[in-house]
């Protein structure tokens, strides 16, 4: 059967949308494994340079926490002895005790300060402290003691105390941890001693940002960055 003048047209232009389908699948073919490399070599060197400055960052961090070992190590240290045995029983308010009064500026909720601190339980066990292989670790930095992740004998019995001073806490269990048991060495329902030291935080070491690519990539990996 012939076709009409309006049938040849709709033959031609669906015979041309075949064509260049055709030969966009093939450059398609041809230009996707390029701009693949192009995106692999971006993101390898995004990658590089973000590796590079967290390095960059450690060493800074690791360089001041042995700055201010060198500075705090010998007056904290000497607190070790404090750590011993005592009757949980006997523990039923936050008890603060100053071993050494600081002759800095007074803490407060949102007083921005650092602490070193010992932590041990009734039987005389440290849990955590931040003294390891004869030095200082890095000391916790605090926003302010309301503005921090800490238990609650931390949020009130910091308060009062002046920074460069020494502080013994005995923390009952309802201001610990409570009910939740911390590992073998913090049972459920564990009053707990602390000794503090409050210093003036330290300056900000920020984190490298990381690059636009890298969370681009993460993102399409289901990854929250």
């Amino acid at each position: 059967m012939a076709t009409t003048k309006g049938q040849r047209i709709g033959i031609w232009v669906i015979a041309g949308m075949m064509f260049l389908g055709t030969v966009g699948g093939f450059v398609a073919m041809m230009v996707a494994p390029g701009n693949e490399a192009k995106d692999q070599a971006a993101f390898k060197k995004a990658q590089d340079e973000y590796t590079k400055a967290t390095d960059e960052r450690k060493k800074k961090v690791e360089a001041q926490a042995n700055e201010l070992s060198q500075k705090y190590y010998g007056k904290f240290s000497e607190f070790s002895s404090r750590v011993g045995a005592f009757e949980a029983g006997d523990v039923k308010e936050l008890v603060k005790e100053d071993l050494v009064e600081g002759e800095g500026a007074e803490v407060k909720d949102d007083t921005k300060l650092a602490v070193y601190y010992i932590g041990w339980n009734a039987k005389g066990e440290i849990f955590d402290q931040s003294i390891a292989d004869g030095k200082l670790k890095a000391p916790l930095n605090m926003d302010g003691p309301a503005n921090t992740a800490v238990i609650q004998g931390w949020k009130e019995g910091l308060i009062g105390m002046k920074i460069g001073g020494v502080r013994e806490l005995t923390i009952p269990a309802n201001k610990a941890y409570g009910d939740k048991a911390q590992g073998d060495k913090i049972p459920a329902n564990s009053p707990l001693k602390f000794v503090v030291m409050a210093i003036e935080k330290p300056a900000d070491i920020p984190e490298p940002e990381m690059p636009e690519v890298m969370k681009q990539y993460y993102r399409s990996r289901g990854f929250n960055v």
